[in-house]
């Protein structure tokens, strides 16, 4: 039987929850609240649920134990299998395991990640209002649009295979199609698709097809989406938008210095996106001159194909049907990428390749025939052996649930740079340079990307996560590193470092990426949250302009906690009271202001403090609302001294 310090090392960067799990009787018993985890986790990245604990007031277990435990385990086996209680069953016997600390039983449940085919998973009868999915403030019941969805995304193997009634050849533009097929003649020259009229054409490469049960044929979504004119895809695909935006470095005010939209201006479908945008990303890469079977001329190098891969795989796998524009970036520093439409497999199998699950395979065998996409699988170890080769800071992808999107960041700064090194000289000493190589990468990570995770640094060094959760130890121990959260929002910074938002929390990726550029002049409704800085953030909270005396008057204020650390939670409480006195504050702000992550906030203070009426909601209607804010709840005597 492992111990319970054993199971949570081997789970740190894992979703985590604990429930007392009581019962009245005080033996132990199955919380109904814990088919709402089971539901969240599994419709997210999957986690684990401790039974027999629960937090105190400072975020530590407090372990009270489970007297029957087996009462516990037959109770939960039974409800499992129940489908009035939730809809599937994930768990083998491998996934509830009982442990025991210090004489105390309890029971270690693990989550899975659904698979597409088995979500949504929901409790209770209903998946329209029993689906839940987690985010970095907790679990929250997804909306009837997002349910939909993924009722769709678990029957339909391939989502651009629709065949549209009303359209026809003379909704595609036939410059592009000539194109399409030129280019496909140049690479390769023999096909026997060539030879064929543009509607055989079609139909051979998945533009036109017939469905055999009711004789009923004409073009498909693939052929629409990759051939059409604007106003035809819009037609059968109303939120379809494809941005792409080169910015400056800050501070500039400019928002972009060069841009290709869906403004009328060209035909606007994927094919032609693709070609300008394509030109757009390798514009500036060096190209070192080499030959390929001895007599012909390569213009690229794996840098190249890295690019490419990655804004096929943009294409490839949006979901069309979403509000999301596609969004592709271009700055000095990293290449991003976002799609509409979450992974429809596990972070980790991507990032290992191998596996394919296409949302739009039909887009995909059309890229493939012009050579701008390989094999299923491949695409993502091609992007990490390109940026191996660069030595630079390694990709981060990114799945997002509110609204549901999947962002790629390809950063082009340095590994170790040269002044983070200085910089950590300074600070440490010889203690810095005598770490070992992944300690190093660690402090150095916390350094450039203001904190760091045991998710972030398995991406940059295949080690295992209980392996890195006891570096992690031993850096806090040697004082390099501080640590804040708990579970799956475990992260760590440098000793009085301000928290910043960390790169690898599912929530703020897209947010570093795109926050303070919006994807179209309009910020689309439930778009996520937006960095200090951004003139639209401003636009809703004007008192939070960062050179404001209010501003800085709140910056003060937080001091004591931002730069103590671990605070007695009371201390916590009153500054979160004082700095919301009289305006709302959304969450990451004041995450900002104390150092500390938004989901620790909402987890260990927010809700505790909305439930005891301290602190209320700006949308009291709309718990989830994406400008969320909070705001003190005045006493009598408060309202008294203010008016006079």
């Amino acid at each position: 039987m492992k111990s319970l310090e054993e199971m949570l090392l081997e789970h740190e960067g894992c979703d985590f929850e604990a429930k007392a799990a009581q019962g009245r009787d005080g033996r132990g018993e199955v919380p109904r609240s814990i088919w709402e985890s089971y539901s969240a986790m599994a419709n997210t990245e999957g986690g684990f649920i401790l039974l027999g604990a629960e937090e105190d007031r400072t975020g530590s277990l407090r372990l009270v134990g489970l007297q029957d435990v087996e009462r516990v385990r037959k109770t939960l086996w039974d409800s499992l299998n129940n489908r009035q209680a939730v809809s599937a069953n994930l768990l083998g016997d491998q996934d509830i395991v009982e442990a025991e600390q210090n004489g105390v039983r309890l029971l270690y449940i693990r989550v899975p990640r659904a698979t597409r085919t088995q979500r949504p998973v929901y409790a209770g009868s209903n998946p329209l209002t029993g689906t839940y999915r987690r985010n970095y403030e907790g679990d929250y019941k997804c909306d009837e649009e997002t349910v939909r969805r993924m009722l769709a995304e678990a029957v339909e193997e391939v989502r651009d295979a629709l065949i549209l009634e009303g359209f026809s050849l003379d909704d595609l533009d036939a410059e592009c199609l000539a194109a399409y097929r030129n280019e496909m003649k140049s690479t390769n020259p023999g096909h026997p698709f060539l030879a064929l009229d543009d509607l055989e054409f079609l139909r051979n490469i998945g533009g036109w097809a017939k469905n055999r049960v009711t004789g009923m044929e004409g073009l498909t979504l693939a052929g629409l989406l990759m051939f059409g004119r604007l106003h035809t895809i819009l037609d059968a695909v109303p939120h379809y938008v494809v941005d792409y935006q080169e910015r400056p470095m800050p501070p500039s005010e400019r928002r972009w210095v060069d841009r290709i939209t869906t403004d009328g201006t060209w035909t606007g479908n994927l094919f032609d996106f693709y070609r300008r945008v394509y030109r757009k990303l390798t514009a500036d890469l060096k190209v070192p001159f080499r030959l390929h079977e001895g007599n012909k001329r390569v213009d690229e190098d794996h840098v190249h194909e890295a690019l490419r891969e990655a804004l096929v795989n943009t294409l490839i796998h949006a979901d069309f049907t979403d509000r999301i524009p596609i969004l592709i970036v271009k700055r000095q520093d990293y290449f991003g990428f976002r799609n509409p439409g979450g992974l429809r497999l596990p972070v980790e199998t991507v990032l290992h390749g191998g596996e394919s699950d296409c949302r739009n395979r039909r887009l995909q065998k059309m890229f493939q025939l012009i050579g701008a996409a390989e094999q299923a699988g491949s695409g993502f170890p091609k992007i990490l052996r390109a940026w191996k080769e660069q030595h630079w800071r390694y990709p981060l992808l990114d799945e997002k649930y509110q609204p549901e999107q999947t962002v790629l960041r390809l950063p082009t700064t340095s590994l170790l740079p040269p002044e983070a090194i200085a910089e950590l000289d300074r600070q440490f000493g010889e203690k810095f340079r005598e770490l070992g190589e992944i300690e190093r990468l660690a402090v150095v990570t916390a350094l450039v990307e203001k904190t760091v995770t045991n998710q972030r640094l398995r991406t940059i060094t295949n080690s295992h996560a209980s392996d890195l959760t006891a570096i992690f130890k031993s850096l806090v121990n040697n004082g390099f590193l501080f640590p804040d959260g708990f579970g799956r929002g475990t992260c760590y910074r440098l000793p009085g470092q301000s928290s910043g938002i960390p790169e690898s929390d599912q929530s703020s990726l897209a947010d570093t990426l795109f926050g303070s550029d919006p994807a179209s002049d309009e910020v689309p409704s439930g778009s996520p949250h937006l960095e200090p800085d951004s003139p639209h953030l401003l636009t809703r909270f004007p008192h939070l302009e960062p050179d404001s005396p209010h501003y800085k008057r709140l910056v003060d204020i937080a001091k004591s906690v931002k730069e103590m650390g671990r605070t007695p939670k009371e201390q916590v409480e009153k500054v979160i009271l004082d700095i919301c006195l009289d305006h709302f504050v959304p969450l990451r702000i004041l995450a900002e202001f104390l150092g500390r992550t938004p989901k620790t906030l909402q987890t260990h203070y927010i809700n505790t403090m909305i439930k005891s009426h301290l602190l209320e909601y700006q949308y009291p209607d709309r718990i989830n609302h994406p400008d969320q804010g909070y705001r003190t709840v005045k006493t009598n005597e408060q309202e008294r001294k203010q008016n006079t």
